[in-house]
């Protein structure tokens, strides 16, 4: 552990280095840290937290950078949060609010993005199973079906069901009216279940078309949505720390495009309580060391379906950001359990 004076002026290099983004030496701690220290012993702290791995000196420069475990232990240990101003939080209550669940995902992330200029993402919720309050039928040609599914949510989803005869627009109409009017508010997997046991009632035609039309629905809201909604990725671009790096930015930009690598992070806050910080390498799915990534869960009806959070670079304003994706996944579970 480190003492109250080590501690002190680690916060200092820290908070300094996230201010202006160049190596902070012992006149600048200095003057910051408020500590009456003489240069000279301000230099053997400095070589203290070097040789314990908080941080180091580049070699074009005699100042101190924070490393990854420097990071890490401010974020635990020494950070402060900053409170959101009342503006930023009218700005997110007036963005969250309950209507269509794909809007409120979509513009909280925008709102991550925004409030912070790095890039927001938000996992979108995962559910056991999905309950439909509508289908549609519309005939495209002599044995091609338009199957139109809204689910309870609001989402709709559209898949061709190719059919092993042709079925006129009023039989459709037919068709679906049976299942609106006795089905709704059921998952595919339920109706299933249901339709064997009351095969009597309906016509085997119509059976094979309800069939069709089933399988068809059930796989087109499994697979309708993205894993996550993500805005802002071209911020990432202007971001000095990470641009100057065309590797580095190529190995974030490859984490942004494999679903699986960036889905295991966020996955992880699924699990976890509160705001959680993942700083570099500690992910363990590829991050580069320079990037950050800052999660929250957020549920609907007191039930984790999924994750908010924010990428960006290790250099960012925590005491700032933390607070953004607390209030974010807080508000988005009011709306989205309230919608």
């Amino acid at each position: 552990m480190l003492d109250q004076r080590a501690q002190i002026l680690l916060k200092t290099l820290v908070e300094r280095y996230i201010a202006e983004g160049q190596p902070v030496g012992s006149r600048t701690l200095s003057r910051y840290s408020g500590l009456e220290l003489s240069p000279a012993t301000i230099r053997n702290v400095m070589s203290d937290l070097e040789e314990m791995g908080f941080i180091h000196s580049p070699h074009t420069s005699a100042g101190r950078v924070p490393t990854p475990q420097g990071y890490r232990f401010f974020v635990d240990t020494l950070l402060v949060i900053k409170p959101l101003e009342s503006g930023e939080i009218h700005q997110l209550e007036d963005q969250l609010y309950p209507d269509n669940p794909q809007r409120v995902i979509h513009a909280a992330s925008q709102l991550l993005s925004q409030l912070t200029q790095f890039a927001g993402v938000v996992m979108t919720p995962r559910r056991r199973s999905v309950s439909f309050r509508q289908i549609e039928f519309l005939k495209l040609s002599d044995k091609r079906v338009l199957l139109i599914v809204v689910t309870q949510e609001g989402d709709v989803q559209n898949r061709i069901l190719f059919t092993t005869r042709d079925y006129a627009p009023s039989e459709l109409i037919e068709a679906a009216n049976y299942i609106n009017q006795n089905y709704s508010g059921q998952s595919f997997e339920q109706v299933r279940a249901r339709l064997q046991q009351e095969v009597i009632e309906i016509r085997q035609d119509m059976i094979q078309l309800m069939t069709v039309a089933f399988d068809a629905g059930s796989r087109a809201v499994e697979q309708g949505s993205e894993p996550w909604v993500i805005s802002g990725e071209r911020n990432l671009l202007a971001i000095e720390d990470l641009s100057q790096d065309m590797s580095r930015m190529r190995q974030l930009f490859e984490l942004l495009e494999r679903k699986t690598s960036l889905l295991q992070i966020l996955d992880v806050s699924l699990h976890g309580e509160g705001v959680q910080i993942f700083i570099g390498g500690e992910s363990g799915v590829g991050t580069p060391d320079d990037v950050s990534v800052v999660t929250a869960p957020y549920s609907v009806d007191g039930e984790v379906v999924g994750t908010v959070g924010v990428i960006g670079p290790t250099r960012m304003a925590y005491n700032r950001v933390v607070p953004i994706v607390d209030v974010t996944a807080k508000l988005l579970s009011s709306a989205l359990s309230q919608g």
